[in-house]
């Protein structure tokens, strides 16, 4: 069991610093509560400058994660209106000198101020819609300003395959989707090419966090200018190796780099 600090975005923050990748993070208010006050050491110790605020008109909301070596997850975690409502305060003033900008879909239209200031500036923005890509609604409300859109289905549910899927997001207007699943690797898609990646084998010992190292690792390739299969490559490599320890540690460059280029990979051109 992980006691978790943060959703995906403060994951994805604390693992680009990990990569030695600067990140500056955009938090919700915290309570003024024994919960808030964890949440903050724990995120002042990751090293991501953020300033997190205590607003006692609100409580801090705890989630539970729970995985096994099976790859199995499972999240206990109740949201509040009142504590997502502080995003709509937040600072945005991280965005000045940002090149990239990472934002969750659940936290729904409080992170559309973020995602229309990024726009007007001409970062690219990466959205993690989860599975999410049947909803016509977020879809609608999120793609005109998605450059880079990951989706998940490595949910046993899930009955489109990753192409089909990436055609829906590339339809939408995303400029550049991003398929994972799991121990079946990942597809990535733009407007020139398919790059799909088999995934390494590995030991699992925690699956929570595999899917914010992906994205965490695909930023830090593409701020590095690399090409699709490159990136892909390399948040491949990263998702599956952090899946071989508990927690949110992430492997070296160095080693994600290595597997990677062991990868197997099929690269496909089109108009």
């Amino acid at each position: 069991m992980t006691d978790s600090y943060g959703d995906d975005a403060a994951i994805v923050s604390g693992m680009l610093q990990q990569l030695g990748q600067k990140s500056k993070f955009i938090p919700s208010a915290v309570g003024d509560d024994d919960l808030g006050r964890k949440v903050t050491a724990t995120v002042s110790g990751l090293g991501i400058p953020v300033d997190v605020r205590i607003d006692s008109s609100v409580d801090t909301v705890a989630e539970l994660s729970i995985s096994d070596p099976s790859g199995a997850r499972t999240y206990f975690y109740q949201r509040t209106p009142e504590l997502m409502a502080t995003l709509d305060s937040a600072d945005l003033s991280p965005l000045d000198d940002a090149s990239f900008l990472y934002v969750d879909w659940y936290d729904g239209d409080h992170i559309l101020r973020a995602m229309e200031s990024a726009a007007q500036s001409k970062i690219p923005v990466f959205m993690n819609l989860e599975s999410q890509y049947l909803n016509k609604e977020v879809l609608a409300k999120f793609a005109p300003y998605t450059d880079v859109c990951q989706v998940s289905v490595d949910q046993p549910e899930s009955n489109y395959d990753m192409e089909s899927i990436s055609s829906i997001l590339l339809h939408s207007g995303i400029s550049t989707a991003l398929i994972t699943g799991g121990s079946d690797g990942s597809l990535a898609v733009n407007s020139s090419q398919k790059v799909r990646i088999t995934a390494p084998k590995v030991g699992v010992v925690d699956g929570n966090g595999a899917g914010s190292c992906f994205s965490a690792s695909y930023i830090y390739g593409s701020l590095r200018g690399w090409n699709l299969e490159r990136c892909s490559r390399f948040a491949t490599a990263q998702a599956s190796l952090k899946c071989r320890t508990p927690g949110y540690q992430v492997t070296s460059v160095v080693e994600g780099e290595r597997i990677a280029d062991t990868l197997q990979t099929k690269v496909d051109y089109h108009n």
